[in-house]
Order: structure tokens, then C-alpha cells, then sequence
């Protein structure tokens, strides 16, 4: 095991602003000279540009470090000076210390929720498909130990567990704070490397079992020894201090299939993290944890976990827990994530076709085409302390952008090791056909993981929405250009996964989600006809941030058969005839039935997308509405047999835009007989159709009933038929 003191020989701890901290245990007669050579071997500082100094007295090269050893105490402190070269000192900037390091994230990152999603990241990273989260109050044993100050770690901890095992370089990774090795490696989702160390809000020494090891980290420097920032121990090669520090690894034995027997055999086929609860300030946080505040981020977990796994292609399972110091375990929370139950091999196969795309497009394979994969999801989240299950279904479709779509896409992606990705995720069961968007629902952005709740993460789009985006450094919100940074190209590759991945990926999901309803072979497929203007977006409610994506989804989506009649077929946008009319009038149902029997396909849209008809529809076509216009064309074309209410009521509507310059000819006039006249130009009295007064009545028209208007009609009508007639003189 790395590390392993020899109680015996003293330790020389060299220190300099530059190099950090450097220590080695020599025998005592090593000399000042050989100290340096030891520098130089692992700095290339050069030996005759050293200069050291103990207690204020530069050393000569030829004393031995036996003779500074102190009484009571094997340890040497030396300070590392430069002699300089011609001209001055030795200039160069320094890092800072590595516990002023994590504090500048914890400042930048605030604690929540937002950490137990980071953990969920890095098991999606490992290719888990299980995370379970645990609060433990169990007090451990602190008789063997490896040092006394280990004591204070033994207490309530939150552990994090995943099903699957750290490699080599997921060792070699977490131990590289300032530089992710997720960064080498586009598709792991927690890229930004600052991830865990969010950790640091709750604990000072976290530790993780994996495989055949376990690590604990030690960032303050103090108990493995000096500079020293953690330790660790092999199953296989340890196994006998593990044995005989029989307390300080008893809270790994246990829990989450860990038992005395995996121990034995050397592995454990999982990834245990264990954050013991920070009890007194530190000099890395003065932010102390209790179970209240764990409960607590479990709640703001909670809040929008029916999301979490959405766009997730390997964790399908998150569940919190709650270990009482007697032992007993309880589950508090659990969310899944199912395959569509009437295709199992839907998601997988769209997993695949994804995986294929997101290969070629790093092999530098041409394609100017977004590959998209569409795919349903049912979310189901346990509350075990209200006893209640909710269920929600969605459609989610992958994209992933072709090499070609876009030179200066791929050349951001080469630059930045991006990958053009996007998941947008339709709510099947929250759509509200009495509402013209969904209900109670609210779009929100993704970077694979819900990004924090807030205005920022809104998109005001009736779907959710991810993507390989670039983010702040503290993973909170989306960059975008602004005037002081319009050249940030990770704010750029936003923008222009916005207008060339993102359209077709939408467009694909509606387009899916109207051949699903018209296939009708997933029973559990719940959206219906009119819901899929649901999935519309309204161009008045989407941030402005968001609205490059309407002119090439809606240039696409308007070319297609994205209409549905209101006799459910599916036609484009001008083969439709848009009704707007009031469904509690009278004349509605028979104007609409009269239209349909000519052959008219009539359609009813909501609002939202009657605004989206008008602003985008471009070229020849025009958008077609029901009005008494085009009624009146209809009637004078097809001339088929109605009865005698239809036509009263066909009259009454054609009537109610006062258009009665294109009455002449339609067979709508109401006579006496019940029978009915066309409407005429004539002025010949032969033609005349009488309307009757008290001035004139009736009777003064002996043998002329059948030429006067019918009685009884409604008053609307008789008025609009006596301005008709003043209008152009050709009713009397």
C-alpha cells in the first residue's frame, strides 16, 4: 500500500509557493545535497538554483539531516528558496492550496438538490442503472482506527450507491480536481469536473468502495500524513490492516450487498460513495449537516424527480433511503423509469440507432441529416411518506446532428469535444384538450439532467428539452452571448444547436406522435387527435431565447399532414378549411355539415396554432376559413338538397356579414308556401318578393301569398332581409 510509514527514519517536508509541499522519509545520513537531487527528480528544479533553509539559516550541502532532527519528533520542515538566476529571482505564478481550491467551488456552486443529481451524473457516466441514496445514523466503532483523528468520521453519513464498478481511470479521474477526465470523453454527461466535488458542501473526507479498493480523500492534508490527500487500500493486497482497522472499514460492510464475504473475496461489484456528515466547522466549510438538512435535500430532490430519468439512457431506477442508528431500513422515495409496455425493444433499438449516429458523427462520417430516434417513456414516482404513486407518460425523440449539417457546428464540436445532441419529451398525460397548451405544465431545458429550477431553466415550450449544451461553470443555466462575451464559443454551439438539431428533432416527435395516433397499435398511447396541437409551440409564450427554433420547424412541419379534420383525417394545412365558429350557435353544426357534404374538409385548431397558420404559412397557399364568404361559393356550386330548417339556417349565417351583393342566385329565400325563391337582381314585378308591413299587409295583395316572405322566421333574418332589400332595391 502506497504511503506506508517507516517509523524509524525522519521525514523531510520541503515546502515552496511554486511546487507545493514535497516530502520524503530518508535515513539520517542522507545530506542537503541529495535532498535537492530528490527535488530535482520530480520538479526538473534545478539542483544549482535551490536553496534551502531551516529556521532562517541556509543549509550548506554537505549537512546531513540527522543532525537537524529534532528532539521528540521525526519531522524536518524546510523552506525551498531560489537562488535566481542573473538578473533576479525566480517569478511564476502559483496554484493555491487545494482546501482554498474547493472552497472557491462550494462558493460557486450552491448546495441542494442539485447534488444528488451530480451523483446520479456521474453513475449515468459508468453505465449504472441503479442509484440509491441513504441516510445512515449508524455510530461505528472508533477502538481501531487508522489514527485517532478518524473518530469524528465514524457518525451519521449519506451514502450514494450505483450498480456499477469504477475503472481504472474513474480512480485515476477523481483524484484530478481541476481537469474532468469527462472532458476526454464527450458523452459522459457530468463533463465539468467540479461535479463531485459539490460534496464538499456536506462532508471533509468523503470515501468510495469500488471493486477491489477503497478511497478516502483527505483535502485538509491532516490525516494520512503531510500533503498527503487521501488513501487508499486493495481488498486483495491490504487485506491485512483492512482486518485488523476492523472500526474504520465497518461502514462498508452491510448495506447495499456489501458483506463481511465481499471483503473476503476481495471485490464488490458496485460503487459505494460515503459522505460522513460535517459535525464541526472546517477550514473548507463552515456549513455543518445534520439528518435535517439531508431530509431536506431529499425533498428538493423530490420536487422534480418525475423528470430526472427523461433523457437518462443507462440509470433507470433513483431511490432514497433511511437507516435508523437500531438498524432498520426504510425506503422514503422511489422514481422508475419503464419501457413502453405494448414494444419493450422500442427504447433499446432507438438506444442503438442513437449510438450508431453519435460513432459516425466522431469518425468524421458525412452526413448533412439529423439522426432521430423516438421512444416512449412511463415515469413512475413512490412517495412512501404520503403513500402516494403518481404515473406520467411521455414521447421523448433523440437527436443527434450529422458531420456536415453545419461547418461551423462541427468546428465548435472539434474544438469544445461536443457532440450535436438533443431530447425533446412530449407529456402524454398532461395534455388538457380544454386548453389550447398543456396544462399546469411548464417547458424546461435539460443537459441531460433537469438543469436547477428557476427563469433561466424555462423555455416556455410544451416541452421538455435537452441537449449536449454548453454551460456556466457551476452547471446552473445555459450560456448565451452577450455583448461582453459574443464570442464565447460555447454560447455559440447553443445557438446553433437551437437552429439546426432542435427543429428536426421537434419536428420528428410531432410527426411520430400523429402516426402513432393514426396507427392506434400502443394501447397506452393516450394522446389524442387534437392533443398533438398541444405539442405546438405557441409563438407568444416562448422565451426569446428560444424562438429561433419556430421558422424551421414550422417551414417543416406546415409542408406535412398535420391537420386533422373534424372527421379525423389527416391533411395538410391547404386541403383545410379552419372553422372558428361559435360550436353553441344555432347555424354551426348545419353550416359545418353542409360544407362536409360538398366535399369540404373542415378542421378546428386552437388559437395558439390559428396564430401559427397566419405568421408562417408562406407562397400560394393560404389558409381557408369558414365564413359566410365562402359558404355563399359553396351553396351557388353544389346546389344540393337540404331541408327547410338547414336552409333557414344556411340563410341566417350567410346573411350575417352583410355581404348581400353575393346573394343573387342562391336558392335561400323563405316564401310563404315553403317554399323557396333565389335571391335576384331583377326589377321586374313578376321577380318581386314582398316583404310585409302595416303600411303594406298582406291582404292588399290578393293572389300574390306565394311572393311574400315567409312569417315567422326569426327577427334577425327579417331584419337582415329588409337591409338586403334597401340595399339594392331588389326585395319589395
Amino acid at each position: 500500500m502506497a504511503n506506508c510509514r517507516d517509523p524509524w527514519l525522519p521525514w523531510v517536508t520541503v515546502r515552496h509557493e511554486y511546487i507545493g509541499h514535497r516530502a520524503y522519509q530518508v535515513p539520517y545520513s542522507v545530506a542537503v545535497w541529495d535532498i535537492k537531487q530528490l527535488i530535482f527528480e520530480e520538479t526538473d528544479f534545478p539542483v544549482t538554483e535551490q536553496q534551502l533553509v531551516h529556521n532562517g539559516r541556509v543549509l550548506d550541502d554537505r549537512v546531513q539531516i540527522g543532525t537537524l532532527v529534532p528532539t521528540g519528533s521525526p519531522e524536518i520542515r524546510i523552506t525551498l528558496e531560489a537562488k535566481g538566476l542573473k538578473g533576479g529571482g525566480r517569478f511564476g505564478q502559483t496554484t493555491p492550496p487545494l482546501v482554498e481550491f474547493l472552497k472557491d467551488i462550494l462558493r460557486r456552486y450552491p448546495e441542494g438538490g442539485q447534488i444528488l443529481k451530480e451523483l446520479i451524473q456521474n453513475a449515468e457516466d459508468a453505465g449504472a442503472t441503479e442509484v440509491r441514496f441513504m441516510y445512515d445514523e449508524t455510530e461505528y466503532g472508533v477502538e481501531s482506527l487508522w489514527s485517532p483523528d478518524m473518530a469524528q468520521y465514524q457518525g451519521a453519513a449519506l451514502y450514494v450507491y450505483n450498480d456499477a464498478v469504477f475503472t481504472t481511470e474513474d480512480w485515476n479521474g477523481i483524484q484530478e480536481i481541476a481537469r474532468s477526465r469527462k472532458r476526454e470523453d464527450p458523452l459522459k454527461v457530468g463533463r465539468f469536473g467540479i461535479g463531485f466535488n459539490s460534496v464538499y458542501h456536506i462532508t471533509d473526507v468523503p470515501s468510495i468502495f469500488s471493486g477491489e479498493q477503497i478511497g478516502m480523500l483527505d483535502p485538509h492534508q491532516t490525516l494520512f500524513g503531510t500533503n498527503e490527500t487521501g488513501q487508499c487500500w486493495n481488498l486483495k493486497t491490504d487485506m491485512k490492516e483492512i482486518t485488523e482497522l476492523i472500526d474504520q472499514f465497518a461502514p462498508y460492510i452491510g448495506l447495499f450487498g456489501s458483506t463481511g464475504k465481499t471483503i473476503k473475496d476481495g471485490s464488490f461489484s458496485g460503487t459505494l460513495f460515503r459522505f460522513p456528515l460535517r459535525i464541526r466547522p472546517s477550514q473548507l466549510s463552515y456549513n455543518i449537516y445534520n439528518k435535517e438538512k439531508v431530509l431536506e435535500l431529499f425533498e428538493s430532490f423530490k420536487a422534480d424527480a418525475d423528470t430526472v430519468l427523461l433523457f437518462l439512457k443507462s440509470v433507470q431506477k433513483v431511490s432514497l433511503h433511511l437507516r435508523e442508528s437500531d438498524g432498520t431500513e426504510r425506503m422514503l422515495f422511489q422514481v422508475t423509469a419503464g419501457e413502453n409496455p405494448d414494444d419493450k425493444l422500442e427504447r433499446p433499438n432507438s438506444l442503438k440507432t442513437l449510438g450508431q449516429a453519435t460513432d459516425s458523427y466522431n469518425n468524421g462520417v458525412p452526413s448533412s441529416t439529423v439522426t432521430c430516434a423516438t421512444y416512449q417513456v412511463n415515469i413512475e414516482t413512490q412517495d412512501e411518506t404520503t403513500k402516494e404513486t403518481q404515473r406520467t407518460t411521455w414521447l421523448v425523440c433523440n437527436g443527434v446532428g450529422g458531420r456536415g449539417l453545419c461547418s461551423d457546428l462541427d468546428s465548435l464540436a472539434d474544438d469544445l469535444k461536443f457532440i450535436p445532441t438533443i431530447g425533446i419529451a412530449l407529456p402524454l398525460t398532461l395534455i388538457d384538450e380544454g386548453k389550447e397548451a398543456t396544462s399546469g405544465f411548464s417547458g424546461r431545458a435539460f443537459c441531460f439532467l433537469p438543469l436547477p429550477p428557476g427563469e433561466e431553466s424555462l423555455t416556455g415550450l410544451p416541452v421538455h428539452v435537452s441537449g449536449f449544451f454548453g454551460l456556466t461553470d457551476n452547471r446552473r443555466s445555459i450560456k448565451w452571448r452577450e455583448v461582453d462575451q459574443w464570442r464565447d464559443p460555447a454560447a455559440l454551439w447553443n445557438e446553433l444547436l437551437i437552429v439546426t438539431v432542435i427543429p428536426r428533432a421537434y419536428f420528428t416527435l410531432i410527426m411520430e406522435a400523429i402516426k402513432r395516433i393514426q396507427n392506434k397499435t400502443d394501447q397506452d398511447f393516450t394522446l389524442s387527435p387534437r392533443g398533438t396541437y398541444g405539442a405546438w409551440p405557441d409563438p407568444n409564450r416562448i422565451k426569446p431565447r428560444w424562438k429561433p427554433i419556430l421558422e424551421p420547424l414550422f417551414h417543416d412541419l406546415l409542408q406535412q399532414k398535420v391537420i386533422n379534420t373534424l372527421t379525423n383525417s389527416w391533411i395538410q394545412v391547404d386541403e383545410a378549411v379552419f372553422s372558428e365558429l361559435d360550436t353553441d350557435a344555432d347555424t354551426t353544426e348545419t353550416v359545418i355539415s353542409y360544407l362536409q357534404s360538398s366535399g369540404m374538409q373542415v378542421a378546428r385548431v386552437p388559437a395558439t396554432v390559428d396564430v401559427v397558420l397566419n405568421s408562417y404559412m408562406t407562397g400560394p397557399a393560404c389558409v381557408n376559413k369558414v365564413n359566410p364568404s365562402l359558404v355563399r361559393q359553396v351553396i351557388r356550386k353544389a346546389k344540393h338538397k337540404v331541408s327547410s330548417q338547414e336552409k333557414l339556417l344556411l340563410l341566417e349565417f350567410v346573411l350575417s356579414d352583410r355581404g348581400y351583393s353575393e346573394l343573387i342566385g342562391l336558392e335561400l329565400l323563405p316564401l310563404q308556401d315553403e317554399t323557396f325563391a333565389a335571391f335576384s337582381s331583377s326589377v321586374n314585378d313578376k321577380d318581386a318578393i314582398y316583404i310585409p308591413s302595416e303600411e303594406f299587409p298582406r291582404s292588399l295583395y290578393p293572389g300574390l301569398e306565394g311572393r311574400f316572405i315567409m312569417e315567422g322566421i326569426k327577427p334577425s333574418i327579417m331584419s337582415s332581409l329588409k337591409d338586403a332589400a334597401k340595399s339594392r332595391d331588389g326585395l319589395r
